[in-house]
Order: structure tokens, then sequence, then C-alpha cells
């Protein structure tokens, strides 16, 4: 039972049920997705456009995963063939930090971050905190992340605790490392806030997919903060989103995918990959009556000052 593992293996088998969760929700949103798609045969996928003066960079990706293990190389030529030109793929857990290691060492334009998610928080050691500031000095490994806060999977307040308590280990791991953060954020607005003026205001780095208020965006970009905006924003029910791509500065803005998650209309329920990253930057380019070269460009020199991207 999960109760009876060390901490490390009781994270892994929380995250192997929520994952199977997310999945099964994401068929029975693809089930309903390909009723309302059935029949139209007039959805280009992104690697059949024209790419001619688009090079975007996929913010935020986990393409370390089992979900590419059958088409990783054929995802990434699709990706190119999109016209982005970088991807950014971020570790959750020990074992996938170590993954995206070795991705970022085999591939040009494959960067990583190495992490631990706060849904798989644990009691870091100091030989765990250790691997990573070996990885960080690994070929194109450009940040800590994915870190942050989950209350939305999470409601135990001790574990919330945990959660807070990592957070924190791993901002000062990458204060001591100088490198940008990744930071999710999940119906944890009050707490983040609270700690990135206190512990971590002399971190630097993302907000991964935002999900606050207009309010909220205008704290953290006077404090500095990137903030990355993912398929949700293609949604019907994308709220006060666009509001807020609409109204911030170009120079924070950042377009992800979060793929294998939260694919963009009309792939929603469906696998997301990092092609797709120009469906969300062409629907951002369109709030904001730019034209998708022009969100390209800033955009991706958006993505080289904030992670120090070379390529």
């Amino acid at each position: 039972m999960a109760e009876n593992l060390d901490p490390g293996a009781r994270a892994a088998a929380e995250q192997k049920a929520r994952k199977a969760a997310r999945d099964a929700a994401r068929q029975d949103e693809s089930s309903e997705i390909n009723k309302i798609t059935a029949g139209k045969s007039d959805i280009i996928p992104p690697w059949e456009m024209d790419a001619t003066g688009i090079a975007l960079v996929d913010t935020h990706a986990h393409i370390d995963g089992e979900d590419f293990d059958g088409d990783r190389e054929e995802m990434l030529a699709r990706a190119k063939q999109a016209g982005v030109v970088a991807v950014i793929t971020f570790g959750d857990t020990m074992e996938s930090s170590a993954r995206v290691v070795k991705l970022a060492a085999s591939h040009e334009n494959v960067f990583g971050g190495v992490g631990v998610h706060p849904e798989n928080a644990f009691p870091l050691t100091q030989a765990e905190e250790d691997n990573f500031s070996v990885w960080a000095k690994e070929k194109n490994i450009v940040a800590i992340g994915e870190i942050g806060l989950d209350y939305y999977w999470e409601k135990d307040e001790d574990k919330r605790k945990l959660q807070r308590k990592m957070f924190v280990r791993q901002l000062a791991l990458a204060r001591g490392l100088d490198l940008p953060v990744c930071i999710h954020d999940r119906e944890a607005h009050g707490d983040l806030m609270s700690i990135l003026k206190t512990e971590g205001r002399k971190n630097r780095g993302v907000i991964h997919c935002f999900s606050g208020s207009w309010e909220m965006a205008k704290e953290l970009l006077k404090l500095g903060w990137y903030l990355g905006v993912d398929g949700p924003l293609t949604y019907k029910n994308a709220a006060k989103l666009p509001e807020i791509v609409q109204k911030m500065p170009a120079d924070r803005l950042l377009v992800e995918t979060d793929c294998p998650y939260l694919s963009p209309l009309p792939y929603r329920g469906k696998r997301n990959e990092p092609a797709y990253v120009r469906i969300t930057a062409e629907c951002a380019a369109k709030i904001r009556g730019e034209s998708l070269a022009e969100l390209s460009e800033q955009t991706t020199e958006n993505a080289c000052a904030v992670y120090g991207l070379n390529f």
C-alpha cells in the first residue's frame, strides 16, 4: 500500500494515480471533441502550414515521458515543420529530470529544466539536491522547474505544507545556481505571492500556464516575472486570460504547450505536442492585434532573455 512506501516511492505512486485520472479525463474529453469535429475535413495541422518568418519557442513541455515514446523524433520533426525552433522540456520528478538531462544533451534545440513538481513533493535529501546541482551544469539545462504549488489536486494541509517547504528549497537552489525557475501555480495564488515576495524575492523566471487575475498579473510583472500562456487561451471558457494577454507588455509574454496536456482547440482532449504552440501563438497574436510573425519574434526574444537560450 502507498502509505507503507518510502517518501520518494509514495510520491511516485501518487503521481501515477493522478496521471491515470488525468488520462481518463482526457479520454472522455477527446470522445466529446470527436463528436463535435466529426466530418470536418478543413482542419490543417500546424506542420502543414507555411512557416516562413515563424520562429517559435515552446517554453514549457514534458516530452520525456511515455506519451512520446512511440514517436518522439517524429514529433520533434513536426514541431520544426510548424515553425518551432526550440522546445524547453521540464522534469517533474527525480526520474523525469534525469530523462530531461539526457534529452537535452542529445538534441541541439531541446533545452531542459530539472525539478520536482508540487504534486510529487517529498522531503528532499541533500544527496538529491546535489543531483540537481550536477544536472544544472549539463548541456542545454537552463532552469530549475517545474516547481511550485498545486492546491487543486492536494487538499491535505500537511502535504500542502510540504509543497511550500519544497518550493522554498528549490527556489533557494535556483538562486545558488543562478538559474531562472519555472513555476506551477494552481489554486494557490495567495501562498505563491507570499513566497515570491519573501523567500523568492531574488528569484527570476516564469509563472507558467498563468491562471490568475489581471491584478495578480500586474503584481507579478512589477516583480519582474514572465507569464506563460497555453492551450486554454483558445477555449471558449478562457475567461480572464484573453484580457490579460491583450493588456500585458509584449516583452513579458511566453507561449507554451504543457504537452502532453492542455491541447488547444481544435485538438482539445487529444495528446498535445510542441507543434501546437503555433495555434496558441496565433490566438495570442489575434487578441493583441499583431501578426503571427511579430508575436513569434517577440516571444522568442523573451524566451531567450529569461532562459538564456542560445541556438
